[in-house]
């Protein structure tokens, strides 16, 4: 197969930011550049990657999964290319890292797999918290960073961050729904329907931010903590939702269907960081392990761990 980064590269940019402008811009090559990467690797896969529309393209259920392989690939590589030799010598130590719920389930375990095969000689203690608990967790010192949902980060002045991963938030309905099959699908199509409103790590907050742009309100007719409890509503029919791809899985434990669509409002995407405090001295430890995460999600600038 005639796989080359450059493709995975501008796959993993457009599937991230729903669009091949955006892609394109972000990488800082031509839209038809990345068009042509896409399309040969629909041709080398046999696949089709992404349903196109009038506001983007959305990943199909292929698409969905080749995307964890092509994050994986282009994190192999940077590892390969900046890995544990940048430092020198084998780091030792302890780094305490506080987590939010959302990443802690789907975003961390891969990364610190690969980590923990890196560094056999740091120990990772991982804290569990709410967003507020780690900012103070952050400002006293009792953690050295955090992998979090930065896009709700307060404290902008005393804690820095690196962004990692935007993911795009969509309609989650159960298949065959009718807005599925909507041209041009906004907000207001869906304040009549039963909504699913997912709390936890202020995911209802985020969620009202979009909804407070427009003169229309969801009807919620449940509130949960749970993922599993929305995944498992809206595969049934009870309701839809809007949530980010990265805790997309296209079938509910009972094994009944969700489909995704892209709304043509605008709807601020899920923002996964790395975040520490601006005054901090890292440790070696903590050093290898900021450095480690920000180069498993290369950025467009470096970024100095002072």
């Amino acid at each position: 197969m005639a796989l080359t980064f450059r493709q995975v590269r501008h796959f993993i940019a457009t599937a991230e930011t729903g669009k091949v402008s955006a892609a394109a811009a972000g990488l800082n090559v031509t839209q038809s550049a990345v068009t042509a990467s896409i399309k040969a690797l629909e041709t080398e896969l046999g696949r089709k990657l992404f349903d196109r529309h009038s506001n983007g393209v959305t990943l199909t259920f292929d698409g969905q999964q080749f995307l964890q392989r092509a994050r994986t690939i282009e994190a192999s590589v940077s590892d390969a290319m900046r890995g544990p030799h940048r430092w020198g010598t084998q780091v030792d130590g302890t780094v305490d890292v506080a987590v939010s719920y959302t990443v802690a389930g789907y975003f961390l375990p891969p990364l610190l797999s690969r980590f923990w095969r890196a560094f056999p000689g740091i120990t990772v203690r991982l804290h569990e918290f709410e967003r507020d608990a780690i900012e103070q967790s952050l400002m006293s010192g009792s953690v050295d960073a955090a992998v979090m949902l930065v896009s709700n980060l307060h404290d902008r002045r005393s804690i820095r961050s690196r962004l990692l991963l935007r993911s795009p938030r969509r309609l989650w309905a159960c298949a065959n729904h009718p807005l599925l099959r909507k041209d041009c699908l906004r907000l207001a199509d869906l304040a009549g329907e039963p909504f699913l409103m997912l709390t936890v790590d202020e995911a209802e907050r985020s969620a009202m931010r979009y909804w407070q742009r427009t003169p229309h309100v969801p009807n919620v007719i449940f509130r949960t903590l749970s993922v599993e409890a929305v995944r498992s509503m809206v595969a049934t029919g009870m309701g839809i939702t809007i949530l980010s791809d990265m805790v997309y899985r296209p079938w509910s434990l009972e094994g009944h269907r969700i489909d995704l669509k892209t709304l043509d409002d605008e709807v601020h995407t899920m923002d996964i960081g790395l975040a520490w405090k601006s005054s901090a001295k890292l440790s070696a430890a903590a050093r290898a392990f900021c450095e480690f995460v920000a180069l498993a999600y290369p950025g467009p600038e470096p970024v100095q761990f002072d």
